[in-house]
């Protein structure tokens, strides 16, 4: 299925039904008096997140949402009955903004979040709530008045533990086939995930969901390459591992560069990725010599104080241990 992260709808809540002007009129009953029920109200339109759904493609093919109206009210005090409410299914994860003002209407991130996004309209009054001892045979009712009608833009941001980033061929996706059941495209040129992937990475009795970014280049956070399109969706995830290929560079600082380059875009976009825990991972080391990858290994963690764990999702080198990370990460 492809990955649709966007997309623009128009709901519309159900018009209230009309009152009914009528009067009683039965045999020997010469002043009956008036008996028009109330008109029904509309049907609302909510939203409700389900993790069965992880795109917003079906949006695509269906614009317009529009709940029941409510129907008339009726003679013999008969009032009609309600418009039906719908109920929209959306991905964890969506926000929902109004189109003219961008404001955010709602944040669904939890599973069967529910929310009232347009309000039915409220049913017109029977001619009976008009009678007063100055007006016995009111011959008005109430009008039903018009649902709302709001044009809103969807916008989705996966909800995962781990987002995995790097540069465009630094092995993302060959690391979530690795450690996941997900099976994105690989290939030998860059840009081939062109759309994030989820995988669920099991590490003894605990799992953990990862998420493949889509490699990005220097002023991604500028729209540059695929850009900002993707750089949201590590807004929602709690820490992210950061893949540094050391199969192409030429040494040590080139290798460096390129993480730089991608922290400094990620901070661009968002100050607080800076916060962000990370896991640092020089990968494709099975094509090195253990010399050259202590060199690698031992330079990074001179200049960023920490640990850095070579990687070879190939041969399978330190998979599990990053599984471990990983799962430590979540934890907190």
């Amino acid at each position: 299925m492809r990955f649709i992260d966007e997309a623009k709808i128009t709901v519309i809540s159900g018009r209230g039904g009309d009152g009914c002007a009528s009067f009683r009129r039965e045999k020997f009953i010469p002043f009956g008096g008036p008996d028009g029920g109330d008109g029904g109200n509309g049907g609302s339109v909510f939203f409700t997140a389900t993790s069965k759904l992880n795109t917003l493609v079906n949006f695509r093919g269906r614009r317009v949402y529009k709940a029941q109206a409510g129907e008339g009210g009726a003679g013999r005090c008969r009032d009609g009955s309600y418009g039906d409410d719908l109920y929209v299914p959306v991905p964890v994860g969506t926000i929902v903004r109004d189109q003219i003002t961008g404001e955010i209407i709602a944040d669904l991130a939890e599973e069967e979040q529910t929310i009232l996004v347009a309000q039915g309209g409220r049913g017109g009054l029977g001619n009976t709530n008009f009678k007063s001892s100055t007006n016995q045979a009111p011959r008005y009712a109430g009008v039903g008045k018009d649902g709302a009608t709001l044009d809103l833009e969807l916008e989705l941001k996966l909800l995962a533990d781990i987002a995995l980033v790097g540069l465009p061929n630094a092995g993302k996706s060959t690391l979530i086939s690795a450690i996941s059941a997900a099976r994105p495209k690989v290939a030998d040129y860059p840009f081939t995930t062109l759309k994030p992937n989820l995988g669920v990475v099991q590490y003894e009795e605990h799992s953990l969901v990862v998420a493949d970014i889509p490699g990005l280049i220097e002023g991604a956070s500028e729209g540059k390459g695929l850009g900002i399109k993707f750089l949201k969706h590590i807004e929602r995830t709690g820490s992210f591992v950061h893949l540094i290929d050391c199969s192409m560079v030429l040494d040590e600082y080139e290798a460096y560069e390129s993480y730089v380059t991608i922290r400094e875009e990620l901070i661009k976009y968002n100050p607080s990725f800076e916060n962000k825990r990370e896991i640092v991972c020089l990968t494709k080391v099975d094509a090195l010599v253990p010399e050259e990858i202590a060199k690698l290994q031992t330079f990074f963690e001179q200049q960023l104080d920490k640990k850095v764990l070579p990687l070879s999702s190939v041969s399978g080198e330190n998979i599990e241990q990053l599984k471990r990370l990983m799962l430590k990460a979540k934890q907190g």
